[in-house]
């Protein structure tokens, strides 16, 4: 089990920071006062526009961040107090691909499976079984600067699978997939759910959150306005699908001239998606 309690996240700004941002503002609040609960046996999901923080709040979970104030839990582990076991514990994905170029899918899953203190036996039927259903045997031995992006976004994904943890945190798994690569990795993750697994991912395709994710929750600058299933917060919104839901939310909860612009962009984008059918 997951517990996120009470969380914020303030990071101090620098001058250059500032400048950049065109704030006068010393701190940025990334995350503000967020609560969830995500269990055994169901994908939970986290939904928001880019710098919601939706990313902040994974990598806090997955220990790359401190809270500023509140408390995680993972397995029972604070993520403060005992890392260590939070890291055994937990497969994180991040957006940003971070395989070396240098070395080929067999050599990091290796490397990464003695990093574990797992035996070769243990890796080579872990390997077998990822690389087999992900396709990735033929590619095992090119280096990933070679592979495609989807062949290195599914070579993460099994390299960070690979000691088969009771916890899987995936932020926006199948961002710039195909579709033939994100049915993949979107069933395995259903195949991990039915095993029992805590599954918890961002992704800004409300139509992929609509069809994988039990329950969910709305981040919307920094703050979480939602918790609940799709089912609920259609209820909610007298809406009948989750993107419609998700807008419903957000004009609801604008409370700046920053957030009705990224309103705007997104109202745009989605007017772009339909008129090309997407």
């Amino acid at each position: 089990m997951i517990e996120v309690d009470n969380v914020t996240k303030i990071y101090k700004l620098n001058r250059r920071q500032r400048q950049q941002m065109k704030t006068n503002n010393k701190q940025k609040v990334a995350v503000e006062r967020v609560s969830f609960t995500a269990k055994e046996g169901e994908i939970f999901g986290l939904l928001g526009p880019n710098g919601a923080g939706k990313t902040t709040t994974l990598r806090m979970i997955a220990t790359l961040l401190k809270p500023t104030d509140g408390s995680i839990r993972v397995q029972g582990f604070d993520t403060v107090k005992q890392g260590d076991d939070v890291r055994r514990s937990i497969a994180f994905l991040t957006n940003e691909l971070k395989l070396d170029p240098q070395f080929c899918p067999q050599y990091l899953f290796r490397f990464f499976g003695r990093l574990y203190g797992m035996n070769e036996e243990e890796i080579d039927k872990r390997k077998e079984e990822l690389f087999s259903y992900f396709g990735i045997t033929e590619f095992q031995d090119k280096k990933v600067s070679e592979l495609s992006t989807g062949m290195k976004q599914k070579t993460s994904i099994a390299v960070s699978l690979l000691h088969d943890p009771d916890v899987v945190v995936f932020d926006e798994p199948t961002n710039g997939l195909d579709i033939v690569t994100s049915r993949a990795v979107t069933d395995y993750l259903k195949f991990l759910k039915d095993k029992g697994k805590v599954i918890i991912i961002s992704t800004h395709i409300m139509s992929e959150a609509q069809k994988l994710c039990d329950r969910l929750s709305m981040i919307i600058g920094g703050r979480a306005v939602f918790e609940g299933t799709v089912k609920q917060v259609c209820e909610q919104t007298g809406t009948q699908d989750l993107e419609d839901a998700f807008f419903s939310v957000y004009r609801e909860n604008v409370q700046n001239e920053e957030e009705l612009r990224e309103l705007s962009e997104l109202y745009n984008q989605l007017d772009k998606h339909k008129e090309a059918g997407i």
